[in-house]
């Protein structure tokens, strides 16, 4: 097994935050699927009991998954997946890759804009950043965004009604979908439940048909995906990559959706590279 290349030297690793080497691990095994502790230590010129401590609170964020010995990726490289976590714990899981995807995202938008927004952990970090900037004009079926922006700066914010959803809090339904379709937005900002070198996709199928009514309302797709969406696959498919214009997230890809992105020429960002 082969990892990127190290810094030349211990001190480049030494004097860094605790949260900057949880990014590495989580960034590591993202490449590789899974490494020892022993691995880890190299890589990262610690000790081995400081990657035992890290891998203990990043398993008890949802982060990674602990094994005797070493810690794998919540989802291996390929492999599929059939569930999604609560939202309440979602909103828990990699809160700081959320939060660096959200203020690259917000940067991209300027006065005027108009844009729908569904409902996610990771749009809700996104509408926290976005709140700081001047004159949107916002759509959305999540309450809480909806109320994080109207504490902004002079937004305009509309509330899509419908069916409400407990779980993340948010309208759903023919009453939703009728109403995102009086709306004509320049863009749509997304989180999803999955992606592959095909399309995006969601695990709930109400929520699947808001992202695709809203992606039929608006002339440009952004979509937020933190790297535990890569490589998966959920039920119900929202659009093919061709359809996304700007994909924002946390940690390069894999170099197979790498290929596909380029592919489909979607402006890729990685926030903080």
């Amino acid at each position: 097994m082969s990892f990127p290349s190290r810094a030349s030297t211990p001190q480049a690793h030494a004097g860094r935050p605790s949260s900057a080497r949880h990014a590495e691990i989580v960034a590591l095994l993202a490449r590789t699927g899974e490494m020892t502790v022993e691995a880890l230590a190299e890589q990262l010129d610690v000790s081995r009991e400081t990657v035992r401590r890290d891998l203990a609170r990043l398993d008890a964020g949802g982060l990674l998954r602990r094994f005797h010995g070493g810690a794998r990726a919540i989802t291996l490289p390929g492999a599929q997946m059939d569930k999604e976590w609560p939202f309440a714990q979602r909103m828990a899981q990699n809160a700081a890759g959320k939060q660096r995807i959200a203020a690259a995202a917000s940067a991209l938008f300027q006065p005027e804009d108009s844009l729908f927004i569904d409902t996610g952990s990771t749009t809700v970090a996104f509408a926290e950043a976005l709140a700081a900037r001047q004159s949107l004009v916002v759509i959305t079926n999540a309450p809480r965004i909806a109320a994080t922006m109207a504490t902004g700066h002079s937004h305009k914010v509309f509330l899509i009604g419908g069916a409400y959803g407990v779980d993340a809090g948010e309208s759903l339904g023919p009453l939703a979908l009728e109403q995102i379709g009086k709306f004509r937005a320049r863009h749509v900002v997304l989180t999803i439940g999955a992606i592959d070198t095909a399309c995006i996709m969601d695990f709930d199928l109400q929520e699947a048909e808001v992202a695709k009514a809203m992606i039929e309302r608006a002339d440009q797709v952004t979509v937020l995906a933190d790297h535990t969406k890569f490589d998966r696959r959920a039920v119900f498919e929202v659009a093919p990559l061709a359809r996304i214009d700007t994909l924002v997230t946390d940690v390069p890809p894999s170099e197979p959706m790498a290929r596909a992105i380029d592919a489909a020429g979607i402006h890729l960002i990685v926030a903080g590279s």
